[in-house]
């Protein structure tokens, strides 16, 4: 296109796509699509995978698949750049794009809060296990899977019991879907918990009456306990001597 300047090669391409850690899943996506477009490089993405080489195949055939393994992989490394440490070796390895862009989405696709804290632990249990790996120590997703629901609070003891209980054992995105609905569960005792404290009594909603405290009495004008003001003998000294409380005079004298 007129007046467009394109890179020669990717390396001069400045992305200013924020490394993706749990919290900025959408933005990270969007951009990631967005650069990966620019750079002419998301036919894998956009395309099936077409048909193998094969000693048949025609010349145009070649330059198509040729065309789409090239994309491919240039698709793979650019997303794995822009991917922390730790989440980069929670995801299983893919060889094609979509595959791989489809296991991230699995992880990160919601913004839930209750769905993240649950994630952000199995990333880092899938985190190390990956870590193991490389010393040549595997942990398959089973184990991995038992080793965590291990680990959970007593509070998860009737969730723990649902996985012992049943008869198909959960894959990693299996446990994560069962622990959210879990912790949804918690939520709502602990919400209902509250709510019930601040009733008393029997009946629901019915609040008891707090008992009245009786104050003793204390008097206005001595400012002393245990009488008012009206009962005060110093208070009363004083209508006297002001003239407000003179006895009254009897008919006749």
């Amino acid at each position: 296109m007129a007046g467009v300047i394109l890179p020669r090669n990717i390396s001069n391409i400045r992305c200013d796509i924020p490394e993706l850690r749990g919290d900025d899943y959408k933005v990270w996506k969007e951009r990631v699509l967005l650069h990966l477009g620019w750079m002419d490089i998301d036919y894998a993405i956009r395309k099936d995978e077409p048909a193998s080489i094969t000693e048949t195949s025609t010349p145009d055939a070649i330059n198509l698949y040729e065309k789409w393994e090239r994309s491919n992989r240039l698709s793979i490394m650019f997303i794995k750049t822009k991917i922390c440490a730790s989440i980069k070796g929670s995801l299983e390895q893919h060889t094609k794009v979509k595959d791989f862009l489809k296991a991230i989405d699995e992880q990160f696709a919601t913004s839930d809060k209750a769905l993240a804290r649950v994630r952000d632990y199995i990333i880092r249990m899938r985190d190390i296990a990956a870590q193991l790996k490389t010393l040549e120590v595997t942990i398959s997703d089973a184990f991995l899977v038992h080793f965590i629901l291990c680990t959970l609070p007593p509070q998860y003891a009737p969730f723990k019991i649902s996985y012992n209980t049943h008869k198909d054992k959960w894959s990693i995105n299996e446990l994560m879907t069962m622990w959210v609905q879990e912790e949804g569960r918690l939520l709502m005792e602990e919400g209902e918990k509250k709510k019930n404290d601040h009733y008393k009594g029997k009946g629901k909603g019915k609040i008891t009456a707090e008992p009245t405290i009786k104050k003793e009495p204390k008097c206005h004008f001595c400012k002393k306990k245990r009488h008012i003001q009206k009962d005060c003998p110093g208070f009363k000294a004083w209508l006297v001597k002001k003239g407000y409380d003179k006895p009254k005079e009897t008919n006749g004298k």
